[in-house]
């Protein structure tokens, strides 16, 4: 039993140890993100554009022509003939998807134009190349 003299106290919570906790989670989330990039192309050395953009995607596929001219799609090896058949399959009906040309700045323009043409002849394919930034 209480003496009656003693004051009620209201009861409180301290909510600082709950915001520090918080902030702890948020930095490990934001910190572990960085790491969580994903590479759709296969290593190649990207010519340099000062002028390039960062573009959301919805669905993109990747088209990549390494050093020695080999075709990959979505990092499948295929051939530059057989490539305008599997591009018109993986874009489908979708009207958003976007075809990401990553050349290596090897790569001779009459091959990337080829690639470029036969991804073109894809009826709602719209065409990107990859770059990066000086």
């Amino acid at each position: 039993m209480r003496p009656l003299d003693e004051p009620d106290l209201p009861p409180q919570i301290n909510i600082v140890p709950m915001i520090d906790v918080i902030f702890a989670i948020l930095t490990f989330f934001i910190m572990s993100t960085l790491y969580l990039t994903r590479s759709e192309g296969l290593p190649v050395s990207l010519p340099k554009a000062a002028t390039a953009k960062q573009q959301q995607i919805p669905t993109k596929i990747t088209v990549t022509l390494d050093k020695d001219g080999q075709v990959s799609l979505n990092r499948k090896p295929t051939t530059v003939d057989a490539l305008e058949g599997q591009v018109r399959t993986l874009v489908g009906s979708n009207p958003e998807a976007l075809v990401i040309i990553s050349a290596d700045e090897k790569v001779g323009h009459g091959q990337v134009v080829t690639v470029m043409d036969k991804v073109r002849q894809v009826k709602g394919a719209k065409l990107a190349i990859a770059t990066q930034k000086p």
